[in-house]
């Protein structure tokens, strides 16, 4: 899509939607080994993000610790797995640059990042703010609960942890379908946070059995990160946030809406062979 047929595009007509791709339900292992291959060719960039992502989930989780209790600290760690996406946004920026052949420059990202698509994103941040603040919250109330009397049995345990598991996977469901794919969304094209989180919502929905085995993925992997101590998150981080960026691409097809204006994805990938594409990448990264 040029420029020009941008300019020209009625925004009502557009979709409520972008539409999905059907997935494979292992399709997030080539996602991950995507991201490992970003990792490698970023090192500098994604262990510099990675330490920084660590250090503040350890300073958090410390202060919730010494602050609040060890139940608000678990609804903490519980609340990043959803949230980790806010945290890759910058990540997703550095994977753009890869794919169109031009060396990962860390300001570029952060302004990709954020002050490209500062609205839409605090949007969408502020909804899964609220979203969190009532999950943990919540989890606070379910502690209340938990049975303190000599004679707790066995039951009692597992029916106040069914019952705090099952609340907890509510609110889960709820964030990671709506930002599985939105923020990539959001960076990729001109589009408001309303239609990325339809679009998410409707391509997780769409594909069950695959993002059940992505999200196993991410948790199992930053459950591995906070076992290690975090230190095991500076290389998790950026494998998660990169392998989100190409779960994006191989999931969602947005050639319908319009792209950015300027920026990194103002313009489309370089496809083999294709060097006039190169070319206008690098023109408009540079802007």
């Amino acid at each position: 899509m040029t420029e020009e047929d941008q300019t020209e595009i009625n925004r009502d007509e557009l979709p409520f939607a972008a539409p999905c791709k059907k997935l494979s339900p292992w399709a997030p292992f080539g996602w991950v080994r995507a991201g490992i291959r970003d990792l490698m060719r970023a090192p500098q960039h994604s262990l510099a993000y990675g330490v920084t992502v660590a250090f503040l989930i350890g300073v958090v989780c410390l202060l919730a610790w010494i602050r609040g209790s060890q139940w608000f600290m678990f609804a903490m760690l519980g609340g990043f797995v959803f949230l980790a996406p806010l945290t890759c946004i910058g990540l997703y920026a550095i994977s753009a640059q890869l794919e169109r052949g031009q060396p990962p420059v860390m300001m570029r990202s952060f302004r990709a990042a954020w002050q490209r698509h500062f609205g839409n994103e605090m949007v969408f941040t502020l909804v899964l703010l609220v979203i969190f603040l009532v999950w943990a919250r919540a989890a606070v109330m379910v502690s209340v609960f938990f049975p303190t009397d000599g004679d707790t049995t066995t039951m009692d345990l597992v029916g106040f942890f069914t019952f705090g598991t099952t609340i907890g996977a509510v609110f889960a469901a709820i964030t990671f379908s709506a930002s599985a794919f939105s923020l990539p969304m959001i960076m990729h094209r001109n589009v408001d946070s309303i239609t990325a989180v339809v679009t998410s919502v409707n391509a997780v929905l769409r594909n069950k059995r695959a993002m059940f085995v992505w999200l196993t993925i991410i948790v199992v992997s930053l459950l591995v990160g906070v076992a290690t101590a975090f230190i095991g998150l500076v290389v998790i981080v950026p494998v998660i946030g990169y392998a989100a960026w190409h779960g994006y691409l191989e999931t969602i097809d947005a050639d319908a809406f319009p792209r950015h204006q300027v920026g990194i994805t103002s313009v489309p990938r370089p496809t083999n062979g294709d060097q006039s594409e190169d070319e206008g990448e690098g023109k408009g990264a540079a802007q």
